[in-house]
């Protein structure tokens, strides 16, 4: 805050964990200018509703409950033309919040700061104008004093906004003294140390030689307290923080440890922990997954013998003109992934003949499970991104959506939503983050290695060479968009896709399934289907899978 209000720093750059107190420091800084220093400021968030919601939720209780504020901006229930949820008027000045994802707000009235908050999750490009930074710098180029302050958690090295922003900057770092010895370091995740087994008594080790003192959260409260800001790199006029969790007040070392321990099996899960926990970037490797490696990890079990950890299956159906594949997947209440089998169903698909009857038996299908019962199949994402096939997909689909028989269509982008229903005039197709799903099953086989049985991806025997060929048929580049550093997936020549296509669409079906109550859908796996489909019709019966709520008072 001290290096926004300071005139000899253009720019504020903060990298930093998640729940820090960010956009804190942002309101802050909004609230200076609108008292102190009034001018034309653009707050820009990652999506014009993220705008309202910030407006509604952030700065209109500031405005109303900040004395040195009050009565400076009219309520937007005033009616004021000037004064609306994203456009508001002040003496001497006016605030605009706009989303990085609309153009036409970047390229309106000129502004002299600009507030650009959690700039790692905006757009690549506003539309087909560009980078959305770049767009809203632009319109500070007018003001000698012109302010930029940019936040964000960091998310994939080599495409993160913030961290290039940062690397830019004189990079500052906290130094904090230990309370035992008086060494000055930085607080870093190597030096946190708990007993085997207890994350929860994590505890922070000096690093100076000769010490090694453990501190507790109150000693490293107070160190942070009383530490200081250093500078990495010489100062051009960027003033750039980076902080993460273990220098927050409001998180103790153990809830930090404890959420390693939960993620670190699950690349995806422990990307996120790194980005919002360290503040740090997280490094792809999804490259060099070789298919001999990942076929040598087969074991004995599939759609005739699912295996007891596996709670919940879904299917994911590629639509060609002369046949359908589908992969099927299996899911545990742990994470993991079990890739049960893959059939191939001939026929002439955009006829109409009996290949959809065919693919119809083959979704609607049980299978035997090793505790006893048998499963069926929870959802199925069907491909209908083919012109000539589309219509017979979607009308296949809308007949079964009961049994959540989904269309979708993919679409490209790391910042897509895994699945999400479209938001065009067909409310039954589905759009699917192809992309992002993509990263994180490529997350997983870059970690396969070790013990089978703990693996986050586990193969069937039933599956063929080819399905492992086709699996890793794509390969993950870093190339630029429009001047900005871009990741996408780009097909190894000569080589299918069906299996790693049917994989995702089955990833994308178990976001429909959602949340699901395991020790009933554990109880289901040991019953014969008859017994369950009974079960199901009690009166009494809780509703979805709260097999729980219907429990009776006996033992």
């Amino acid at each position: 805050m001290d290096a926004i209000s300071d005139p000899a720093v253009h720019s504020v750059v903060v990298m930093s964990s998640a729940q820090v107190g960010k956009t804190e420091i942002e309101l802050n800084g909004l609230g200076y200018f609108i008292d102190q220093d009034p001018a034309p400021i653009l707050f820009l968030q990652p999506t014009v509703e993220m705008g309202e919601a910030f407006s509604k939720d952030r700065l209109a209780p500031m405005l109303r409950d900040t004395p040195a504020l009050q009565g400076k901006v009219k309520d937007a229930r005033s009616r004021d033309s000037g004064n609306t949820t994203l456009h508001k008027q002040y003496p001497g000045g006016h605030v605009t919040i706009a989303g990085a994802n609309s153009p036409a707000s970047l390229a309106s009235r000129p502004i002299r700061v600009l507030f650009a908050d959690e700039v790692d999750r905006y757009p690549a490009s506003a539309g087909t104008e560009g980078d959305p930074v770049s767009l809203a710098r632009k319109r500070t180029t007018t003001f000698w004093n012109r302010k930029v302050v940019m936040v964000s958690t960091p998310t994939v090295k080599g495409s993160s906004r913030i961290e290039a922003a940062y690397l830019e900057s004189d990079q500052r770092i906290r130094l904090v003294q230990c309370p035992h010895c008086g060494h000055e370091q930085r607080l870093v995740w190597a030096n946190v140390r708990w007993p085997e087994g207890r994350p929860g008594d994590a505890l922070y080790a000096c690093e100076a030689d000769g010490c090694g003192t453990l501190w507790d959260d109150a000693e490293r409260w107070r160190a942070v307290r009383a530490g200081r800001w250093v500078a990495q790199a010489p100062f051009n006029g960027i003033a750039g923080f980076h902080l993460s969790e273990l220098y927050s007040p409001w998180r103790k070392l153990g809830e930090t440890a404890q959420d390693f321990v939960d993620a670190k099996a699950f690349p995806e899960r422990l990307q996120t922990w790194v980005n919002t926990a360290l503040g740090e970037t997280w490094e792809d490797r999804a490259g060099g997954i070789d298919d001999g490696t990942l076929m040598a990890r087969r074991e004995d079990w599939g759609l005739e013998a699912v295996p007891e950890d596996v709670l919940i299956v879904t299917a994911g159906v590629d639509v060609q003109h002369d046949r359908f594949e589908v992969t099927f997947l299996g899911w545990s209440d742990a994470g993991a992934i079990y890739a049960l089998g893959h059939e191939v169903l001939y026929g002439d698909v955009v006829a109409g003949d009996d290949t959809w009857g065919d693919l119809d038996k083959l979704l609607g299908r049980t299978f035997p499970h090793a505790l006893g019962g048998r499963v069926k199949i929870d959802a199925v994402a069907v491909d209908a991104g083919d012109g000539a096939t589309a219509k017979a997909v979607l009308d296949f689909c809308r007949a079964r959506t009961r049994r959540r028989v989904m269309a979708i269509k993919g679409e490209d982008g790391f910042r897509r939503h895994p699945m999400e229903r479209s938001r065009g005039k067909e409310k039954s197709l589905w759009l699917a983050g192809v992309d992002t799903l993509k990263g994180t099953l490529f997350a997983r086989l870059q970690a396969l290695g070790g013990d089978v049985a703990q693996a986050p991806v586990r193969f069937s025997n039933d599956l063929p060479p080819v399905w492992f060929e086709q699996m890793v048929s794509e390969r993950l580049i870093s190339t630029h968009l429009r001047g900005m550093p871009v990741r996408r997936f780009e097909r190894v020549p000569g080589r299918r896709a069906e299996a790693l296509d049917c994989t995702v669409y089955a990833m994308a079906a178990r976001q429909a399934v959602g949340s699901v109550d395991w020790s009933a859908r554990r109880v289901e796996a040991a019953m014969r289907p008859e017994v369950v489909a009974e079960v199901r019709k009690r009166p009494d019966r809780a509703s979805g899978d709260d097999w729980l709520g219907a429990r009776e008072n006996w033992l």
